[in-house]
């Protein structure tokens, strides 16, 4: 049965999640509108579009401890609502309501549930995103992999009570990730640093 702490923690976490850094940081910058550019993502692999490493750093960054904030603000001040702020953060990223439900694809978001929720396995996915990036420069296949590692993660480690909402979260990613599995098949999908797709 939903409480009201459960019921505040989802909104807590929506609220942060669905703030999108990449657009505001880019804008601050003076590089217009992200949407407008590349992709037309709110996440940091477009953001890397505009020339700016440090503005995609910091979106990327920023994009992971919301939803981190999201769950520590979450345990200090609800009852059971750690895992209902990670949901409502990733949620709220994915599909904020001040951008028409038009957010980012979650991998850096879902990492920053991890960091909070389960760390080793935020190591895990970390090392494989970052590894992945380096080694197929291609930002999907990282972010997907990556996704895929925290349910298997947690499978792993007897996180048994997390595995479910991470599957699902997983999936989530998988989905937002649509286009460029289908761009992976067409053998389309371009490498960071040639005309980069968006995360």
């Amino acid at each position: 049965m939903l409480t009201a702490d459960m019921l505040l923690a989802l909104l807590l976490g929506y609220l942060l999640g669905s703030i999108p850094f990449g657009l505001l940081l880019t804008r601050l910058a003076g590089k217009g509108d992200i949407r407008a550019v590349g992709s037309g993502n709110i996440g940091a692999t477009n953001v890397l579009r505009t020339g700016s490493k440090g503005l995609a750093a910091a979106t990327l960054m920023l994009d992971c401890l919301k939803a981190t904030a999201a769950i520590l603000l979450a345990r200090a001040l609800f009852l059971d609502g750690e895992r209902f702020a990670a949901a409502g953060a990733l949620i709220g990223h994915l599909y904020p309501v001040w951008l028409k439900f038009m957010g980012g694809k979650g991998v850096a978001t879902l990492l920053g549930v991890l960091i909070a929720l389960l760390p080793l396995a935020a190591l895990v996915y970390a090392v494989l995103w970052l590894g992945l990036l380096v080694l197929v420069r291609i930002s999907s296949v990282a972010g997907i992999a990556a996704a895929v590692s925290a349910p298997v993660s947690a499978a792993l480690l007897g996180a048994d009570a997390l595995f479910p909402m991470l599957l699902g979260f997983a999936l989530l990613v998988i989905w937002k990730h649509r286009s460029n599995l289908a761009r992976l098949k067409a053998g389309t999908e371009p490498r960071i640093g040639r005309g980069l797709s968006g995360r």
